[in-house]
């Protein structure tokens, strides 16, 4: 049986109005439950590729589908959900109760099953003896499982990690790199932290100039000096 499809990208292009094409006709597809790395140098294009896989950004031809359905631009997709580089963009509420609690709520579910996903996920993040105090105050890991907590509430089906352990200092790094290990959604994670990704993604996908450069096996493409240089990127200390 065919492993059904989470992500289909067809012929993507994308440009600003004041800059050449930065994503030129991507195309990619990832599998259910599969957990695939993003890497490539500054101004590949990586954030903009996740902008355009949540229909935040419109796409200068080609198409997306998630799970088999297109993404229209500037709709809400339940499908997918994205957890920005710096956590502070992502929390605004009081507390990190009300903050997870945001995503549900405007879904239109219940209180009880408001209440159910919040306690859920934040006994998942070990946040909850957290769970009343201001999302400002907290330490970035923190912070940065609150962001977590909130997109995962939502039951999406694909998460996107945008560069998740910047700044993190090593046990909040480790804390993530074993809740996404354990995670049973479709994952996709940009990160300059190599080692994160060997130890997180099965397969890789190299993104230089807009471009799919290759994409394969993650230690295989990362053990080969020669295309990580040409890419302004180094082979990881765990693979020389």
């Amino acid at each position: 049986m065919n492993t059904p499809l989470a992500l289909n990208i067809s012929n993507l292009t994308f440009s600003y109005p004041d800059t050449p094409t930065v994503l030129q006709q991507i195309n990619l597809q990832l599998n259910a439950g599969g957990r695939v790395g993003l890497i490539g140098p500054n101004g590949a294009g990586k954030t903009t590729l996740f902008m355009t896989i949540c229909g935040v950004l419109k796409p200068s031809a080609g198409q997306v589908e998630l799970f088999g359905q297109p993404v229209v631009a500037s709709k809400f997709h339940p499908e997918v959900g994205l957890v920005f580089q710096y956590p502070s963009d992502q929390l605004f509420s009081p507390s990190v109760r009300d903050d997870i609690a945001f995503g549900p709520l405007n879904l239109g579910l219940s209180s009880d099953e408001v209440d159910m996903r919040v306690m859920q996920v934040l006994s998942d993040t070990g946040l909850t003896k957290l769970a009343d105090r201001p999302p400002h105050h907290l330490s970035g890991g923190q912070k940065r499982m609150v962001a977590i907590a909130g997109v995962q509430a939502m039951h999406p089906k694909l998460i996107i990690y945008d560069e998740p352990s910047a700044n993190l200092d090593i046990r909040s790094r480790r804390r993530l790199i074993n809740f996404m290990k354990d995670s049973q959604e479709t994952v996709l994670v940009s990160s300059h932290d190599l080692e994160l990704i060997i130890e997180v993604c099965e397969q890789v996908i190299l993104l230089d100039g807009g471009t799919i450069i290759t994409q394969g096996e993650t230690k295989t493409i990362m053990s080969n000096s020669d295309l990580m240089v040409r890419h302004s990127l180094e082979t990881p200390h765990s693979l020389r």
